[in-house]
């Protein structure tokens, strides 16, 4: 038995697409559909039922489905074992995000440097679908990313970054520590944006509210919604890891809102299932040293 078929036939449950789940392999959909139909043959029996587009799971897919899924996690873990015994890489390849790149990696790479100092690390920095992509095709070795999902990927909470409103010094909510988001309702606001269904959570405050905060700047770059603040030209809701050189600085003051409170940007770090772990426990560890 193929274990490509089965890795096919996990996909595409998982999916729930024949299209979606070549997307994911790499392979055109004539060949995923080609392995599944081989699969078929092997089992003697069909797994898949199609209407249309939709598909379902036969009563004898879904009886093989946890086989399925067995079979292709304990050959992951054997395939891990067989790498774990390798010699050490020449170069270790990250991806991140735009954030994570900024305010994170400077430091993670000094810390892997000193560990690993025959090893050169390689820095790629691009939004999460890009990078799940990259990483999919072999092109990167990890990758910090927002959270996704996908069973080809081992994937592990990394760091949680609370998102909190920033005013400038001297402005009138900056000794007041904590506010409702009723008190914004004059104020002139930034609003940076992320990607993440995070920020939603943010929007959906404000449309609780009568009259909305009066959103006059809307920015995709941390930097550039800082430099706004600092500038007097309003406040933000920012992650806090862009702002906390100037919090310390006395530049920045974080309000903690009410409404809002809770309310965070999660960074995962993503690798191949069974693949890097010396190196993955590492990077783990010091997420874990990790403070806000």
């Amino acid at each position: 038995m193929n274990i490509e078929n089965i890795e096919a036939f996990v996909y595409i449950n998982h999916y729930g697409s024949f299209n979606k789940a070549a997307d994911v392999l790499f392979l055109s959909q004539p060949t995923v559909t080609a392995r599944i139909q081989s699969l078929e043959r092997e089992l003697d029996c069909r797994l898949f039922d199609r209407s249309g587009k939709q598909i379902h799971l036969t009563d004898k897919g879904k009886q093989f489905l946890p086989y399925a899924q067995q079979i292709l996690q304990t050959f992951q873990k054997g395939k891990h074992h067989l790498q774990s015994k390798r010699a050490m890489p020449n170069e270790l390849r990250i991806g991140s995000t735009v954030s994570v790149s900024n305010y994170l990696m400077p430091h993670l790479l000094m810390v892997l440097n000193r560990r690993y100092p025959d090893i050169n690390f390689k820095l790629t920095t691009a939004p999460t679908e890009v990078l799940a992509g990259k990483l999919s095709a072999k092109d990167i070795d990890f990758a910090f990313v927002r959270k996704l999902m996908n069973p080809a990927f081992q994937s592990y909470p990394f760091f949680e970054d609370p998102i909190r409103l920033y005013v400038y010094k001297d402005h009138p909510l900056a000794s007041a520590e904590r506010a409702s988001i009723r008190d914004l309702r004059h104020e002139t606001l930034v609003f940076f944006e992320c990607g993440s269904l995070d920020w939603l959570r943010i929007h959906r405050v404000f449309e609780s509210l009568e009259q909305p905060p009066n959103i006059v700047f809307q920015v995709d770059n941390s930097e550039t919604a800082k430099k706004l603040v600092l500038g007097r030209a309003g406040i933000c809701f920012l992650p806090g890891l862009c702002a906390q050189q100037e919090v310390d600085e006395g530049r920045l003051i974080p309000v903690d809102i009410t409404e809002t409170a809770g309310i965070s940007v999660q960074t995962n770090l993503i690798s191949m299932t069974g693949q890097n772990t010396e190196f993955l426990e590492s990077l783990l560890e010091l997420g874990g040293q990790l403070s806000y």
